[in-house]
């Protein structure tokens, strides 16, 4: 697949996130263990764990539904507290998670293929900028963490915001055309 990718000429390659770098299912379910666990300590409860596997059941369910819905399917079930909906959005962007997120072998490889040709790669990521920051910050690059330093993030709601479209401000950013630029929204 990744031949193919590098045949079509392009001269940047801008990643998004989720389903590109890491499943956005290891982020989000380590979401749902700490926000489980935070109500737990919260109510004074020891249901952390059915907690975990209903949120777990309904995004498995649907997978386009990782937040507020299942966070409401879950309180409702629970009979818990909405108020929890505002504790749960902010843990989902801030979260300290346990556990590192690594990057597919399928983002690895096109890395060490784009890098070897001298190509760029960057990140263009829609969501909110602040939970995809946080996502940035929890994978482990392993072998391209020296490349960090010189690894461009873009904020698709925040260029938007101030009425930019991004693969023309990225084209500026780097020189080139917007034919130039691909942008890869998933590899598996």
């Amino acid at each position: 697949m990744s031949n193919s990718i590098l045949s079509q000429g392009h001269s940047v390659y801008a990643f998004e996130i989720d389903d590109v770098l890491f499943p956005r299912r290891e982020y989000i379910l380590q979401v749902y263990y700490l926000f489980a666990n935070f109500v737990d300590y919260t109510e004074g409860t020891s249901r952390a764990s059915s907690l975990v596997d209903f949120m777990k059941a309904a995004y498995e369910r649907d997978e386009d539904n990782v937040g507020v819905d299942v966070v409401k399917e879950t309180l409702a079930h629970f009979e818990l507290p909405v108020s929890y909906l505002e504790n749960f959005e902010r843990l989902r962007a801030n979260a300290t998670l346990p556990l590192k997120l690594f990057l597919t072998p399928q983002a690895k490889l096109l890395f060490k293929e784009i890098i070897a040709t001298g190509k760029v790669v960057t990140i263009l990521t829609d969501g909110n900028p602040i939970e995809q920051l946080n996502k940035l910050k929890h994978i482990d690059w392993g072998e391209f963490t020296s490349y960090l330093s010189s690894l461009k993030v873009y904020f698709v709601q925040e260029l938007r915001f101030r009425n930019i479209n991004p693969i023309d401000y990225i084209g500026l950013e780097y020189g080139v055309k917007a034919t130039d630029i691909l942008v890869l929204r998933q590899l598996y």
